[in-house]
């Protein structure tokens, strides 16, 4: 809801033809965080530097409603710019959305946006798609920025990983320790992972994660919206007497690596329909048998998935 545009499928049924202003955006991201907070225990908000004005919206609504920092957990990204100049879809085919920039330099500007527009309600500060070719596996100088960072504002670190190799990149980022980090620990406190009922390779990097006292964050639970349209996925739902949204997270949220499962809702019956998947996944837990025989009927290979994925057209 921070930018008019991306990959989801059927925003355009959501959100119709209409002009999708700053100020229509905002106040349908305002009534999600509403119905958030009226329906979720511990409400969590995830933003990012090039999720449009995610973080405007976030913090003028917090901020606004005087509401105390301990009352939410949010979490953020730095590492792409938003640049498409708020448009759903761009000229022409190679014109990008988000730039990437892994630097050292970009860290400390974009930290410092963050902070500006909500950096008294940030809990945890995270790298934005970390992967080998970024660079920022190897850069000990940001290493140390990012131990710095933590160490003066207390953010916890993350990062986000995507693309066939994410469990790779994460064992990797798990090695990692600050130079200038006194108690040793490692770099990392977090993993944001792509991880579904079509995409499963992650499994075990996560789970080895988890073990090591990573807290596990999983996007992308509905793949863009992929799953909602899977025959398989619709038959287990109806078979489960659930919805197809609550059968594809609740998968997740029944996993042995105990992940926190972000939504991305758009709307507020999204939403709702979306935290009934804890009741799935209690259901599941409690059927191993069924919930190996749905992972295993649902999973594509991930390097089709991420193929499939990069065909998505911003709409």
């Amino acid at each position: 809801l921070g930018r008019p545009g991306y990959i989801n499928l059927d925003r355009s049924k959501i959100f119709g033809n209409d002009e999708r202003t700053v100020e229509s955006m905002q106040k349908a991201a305002e009534q999600v965080i509403d119905s958030l907070f009226e329906n979720a225990e511990h409400p969590w908000l995830d933003c990012a530097r090039s999720y449009g004005l995610s973080e405007k919206f976030v913090g003028e609504y917090l901020r606004t409603r005087k509401i105390a920092p301990d009352k939410v957990f949010v979490s953020s990204k730095w590492g792409y710019t938003y640049v498409a100049n708020w448009k759903v879809s761009l000229e022409t085919p190679d014109a990008k959305h988000e730039v990437k920039d892994h630097s050292t330099e970009n860290f400390l500007k974009q930290v410092q946006e963050s902070n500006e527009l909500m950096g008294e309600y940030i809990d945890l500060y995270q790298i934005h798609s970390a992967t080998f070719d970024s660079g920022i596996l190897d850069d000990t100088r940001a290493h140390e920025a990012l131990a710095e960072c933590r160490k003066e504002r207390g953010w916890k670190l993350g990062l986000s990983v995507s693309g066939v190799e994410q469990d790779e990149i994460l064992r990797a980022a798990r090695k990692i320790h600050a130079q200038n980090d006194d108690d040793g620990k490692p770099l990392f406190d977090s993993v944001q992972c792509t991880f579904n009922l079509l995409e499963q390779r992650p499994a075990e990097a996560l789970r080895e994660a988890a073990s090591a006292g990573m807290d596990i964050i999983i996007k992308e639970g509905l793949a863009n919206g992929r799953v909602l349209r899977n025959p398989t996925v619709l038959d287990y739902a109806q078979k489960l007497g659930c919805e197809a949204d609550q059968l594809a997270l609740g998968f997740i949220l029944a996993q042995d690596f105990q992940p926190r499962v972000l939504s991305g809702a758009v709307t507020t019956e999204q939403l709702v329909s979306n935290l009934k998947a804890a009741e799935v996944a209690e259901k599941l837990r409690k059927d191993p048998t069924l919930l190996q025989e749905i992972g295993e009927g649902c999973k594509m290979e991930s390097k089709d998935y991420w193929s499939e994925r990069s065909a998505l057209a911003w709409n």
